[in-house]
């Protein structure tokens, strides 16, 4: 086994465990139905993103060397998971930890999704992805995910009164303050993108 596909399994795994972890204690410890509940876990960001990781990661573990072109091997797809992971994550560290305090099994896989499987995916980015590949103009296509959920979450708060996250909450915040916070994550978004294709882009000049 490679060192690629051996950290593309070692990603899937912990993401696959630490998502199928987080459902289960959800469901252990919630009232409403089945129903509700998976509508409700799958409505973060966080679930969402790293779902996404874990399918990527496993595609990648799973194909053979002699495979020919697959959709994990699309330029700027493993930025684009990359940018979305590093928002999971930076966003948690910096608004959201201090919120709450899960122990047990929420706490482990808490971390995994929030801290570990970030780092990994980065660690994955700065040697496995094809920088030079990938054009600026990537950047636009790159903010559709991030828009659609936005819209999703804010209709879907409109019926339930339910919201993912405190910045996003409507009835406490007002439309105005939430539009506000949802700017500043497409900025740190459009950030982060610049970042790593410009990072990416001098790193494998470098090596070439």
């Amino acid at each position: 086994m490679s060192m690629k596909t051996g950290l593309s399994s070692l990603i899937a795994a912990l993401a696959w465990f630490a998502i199928a972890s987080q459902y289960y204690v959800v469901l252990h410890n919630n009232a409403s139905s089945l129903y509700e509940a998976t509508i409700r876990f799958f409505s973060y960001f966080t679930v969402l993103t790293n779902t996404l990781v874990a399918l990527y990661f496993t595609i990648r573990a799973l194909r053979k060397n002699n495979d020919g072109q697959r959709i994990t091997d699309s330029p700027g797809m493993l930025t684009a998971l990359t940018v979305y992971i590093l928002v999971v994550g930076i966003i948690y560290q910096v608004a959201l930890r201090k919120l709450w305090h899960p122990t047990g099994l929420q706490m482990f896989s808490d971390e995994l999704l929030h801290t570990f499987i970030p780092l990994g995916t980065l660690i994955f980015w700065f040697f496995y992805e094809e920088k030079l590949a990938i054009p600026w103009t990537r950047i636009f296509l790159w903010l559709i995910y991030p828009l659609i959920y936005l819209i999703y979450t804010l209709i879907r708060g409109n019926i339930t009164g339910e919201y993912p996250y405190p910045f996003m909450d409507v009835t406490a915040l007002g439309i105005q303050k939430v539009i506000f916070n949802s700017l500043a994550v497409l900025l740190l978004l459009v950030f982060l993108s610049v970042g790593l294709l410009g990072i990416g882009k001098r790193i494998s000049a470098g090596r070439s």
